[in-house]
């Protein structure tokens, strides 16, 4: 009788484990006007019908392994990931000088910048897997500046988390047109994002009236969140596991808040 329920248990148990899938990912190529993109998809293999949807914007690197990774991870937490291709898909800096010059272009347009988000956010919208009505947007670095001018667009957006990014922008009178949710995630001693700027943007979304949060974590510069900035704080950007940790536990919860919790990927 014992052994009888014991099998029972682990049938039961199996199959509950069984009904969730593994991450899957591909490349997804589209377009905006005449210029090809190539962006990311991360996934539940085995949804439970239509899953809240995540568009993560890269740093200036552009599409590389660390942006497909975050969006992998973020695809575990049950949420439907389209990592976007800002650049084109003929663009992949090979080193600082044409990361600075890639950024930089949609830095001084940010009109630009704002449709070729879109184009990326309606691919994700048109997913058979994603649910249209949640979707958030995530940014690391250049990517936080952009999924900030998507909130000030007026993307319909149930939120948007900017890691370490800029917080500036020409337009802070567009802080009006959020509809969403603002977490900004921000090291203390980020020489790229001083107080002063911090400061500006506090007031800008006091301005908008913007539901809004900020972290700010002690000891960390920019790019923390991603280990192949090193170590060497005094370059202005180094990797922290303290802050990394937090950080990513924060955009959890904001998340959460926002979507709804998507269904855990074993």
């Amino acid at each position: 009788m014992h052994a009888k329920l014991l099998i029972m248990i682990l049938s039961l148990f199996v199959s509950a484990h069984s009904a969730l899938g593994a991450v899957r990912t591909e490349p997804v190529a589209y377009r905006d006007g005449d210029v090809r993109l190539e962006g990311w998809m991360a996934y539940d293999d085995e949804p439970a019908g239509k899953q809240p949807g995540i568009i993560v914007v890269h740093e200036w690197w552009g599409i590389n392994d660390y942006i497909k990774k975050r969006a992998e991870q973020m695809a575990g937490l049950g949420y439907v990931v389209f990592a976007v291709d800002i650049y084109g898909k003929d663009t992949r800096p090979k080193d600082q000088k044409e990361a600075a010059e890639a950024s930089g272009r949609f830095s001084k347009d940010r009109e630009l910048l704002r449709r070729r988000a879109g184009a990326g956010l309606d691919v994700l919208r048109r997913s058979p897997r994603a649910d249209a009505a949640r979707i958030a947007a995530v940014g690391y670095c250049f990517g936080g500046m952009t999924v900030l001018e998507m909130a000030r667009s007026g993307a319909d957006l149930a939120g948007v988390v900017s890691f370490h990014g800029v917080l500036e922008t020409p337009r802070p009178e567009d802080a009006r047109k959020i509809k969403g949710s603002v977490l900004v995630l921000h090291g203390a001693d980020d020489p790229f994002v001083p107080l002063r700027q911090v400061n500006a943007f506090i007031n800008e979304m006091q301005k908008g009236g913007v539901d809004w949060q900020m972290n700010i974590y002690g000891g960390a510069v920019h790019s923390f969140t991603n280990p192949a900035s090193g170590e060497d704080r005094k370059k202005g950007l180094a990797y922290d596991e303290k802050a990394d940790r937090r950080s990513w536990e924060a955009m959890k919860s904001f998340l959460e808040e926002v979507l709804g919790k998507g269904r855990r990927v074993k």
